[in-house]
């Protein structure tokens, strides 16, 4: 994590986990002591957004940017905040932007353009092999090229975050890297980390690519 730029873009479709490894991410970046920004950009999908865990977030000390609506989090509209450009111009911030997980979602991308350039940010996609749309190989570069060709940035790592929720083995993450192991090869992106339950965590080999990642379910309430 401390390797990574200081911009963080997280992609991924819908259900890949996408929200809840950012909002790791995010948690773990200030248990690190650093001073993190969580814009939550995701205008597609109104379920499971970021800023649901806003109090979660505040609490411990991340700022939290999402409608432009003062804290909107039951209201459904298109609205980002012109306040996402303070943490972009801010360089005391880490910075993650949460994005929508298809390529009409990563359009919002192109108003940062400017922030956005070659070398000055990571762009992680994150994949779900129990999926069905990057379930195989090639739905799984169609999705990633597909963003990069709207958002107008390349994506420079992926995430391994093959899961069935609370209900997530070993074997679902091993046969997840697998699938991500050939998407790396194919487009020549580093398998960045392997995102999965603390306790199934503990069971993978340390001989994997990539940078073992234990999460929590923030995202999905003990009942969901």
């Amino acid at each position: 994590m401390l390797n990574d730029k200081r911009v963080k873009i997280i992609i991924g479709h819908y259900g890949s986990g996408k929200t809840e490894f950012a909002v790791n991410y995010a948690i773990k970046l200030t248990a690190l002591g650093k001073k993190v920004a969580l814009a939550d950009l995701d205008i597609v999908n109104p379920y499971f957004r970021s800023r649901e865990k806003q109090k979660i977030l505040e609490d411990v000390g991340i700022k939290v940017i999402g409608s432009s609506i003062e804290r909107s989090t039951g209201v459904d509209l298109p609205a980002i905040a012109a306040s996402v450009l303070h943490p972009l111009q801010d360089e005391s911030y880490e910075v993650i932007l949460d994005v929508g997980g298809d390529a009409v979602g990563a359009r919002v991308l192109g108003r940062y353009a400017n922030y956005l350039k070659k070398g000055k940010y990571d762009m992680f996609a994150v994949l779900n092999a129990n999926r069905p749309q990057t379930s195989e190989v090639e739905g799984a570069i169609h999705h990633i090229k597909t963003i990069e060709s709207t958002a107008r940035a390349k994506v420079t790592g992926l995430v391994n975050n093959t899961h069935l929720l609370r209900e997530t083995t070993i074997e679902d993450v091993l046969r997840g890297q697998n699938l991500s192991k050939q998407v790396s090869d194919r487009l020549n992106i580093p398998i960045k980390y392997i995102s999965t339950l603390e306790k199934v965590s503990k069971e993978l080999p340390f001989s994997m690519e990539g940078e073992i990642f234990p999460i929590e379910m923030y995202m999905r309430e003990s009942w969901m």
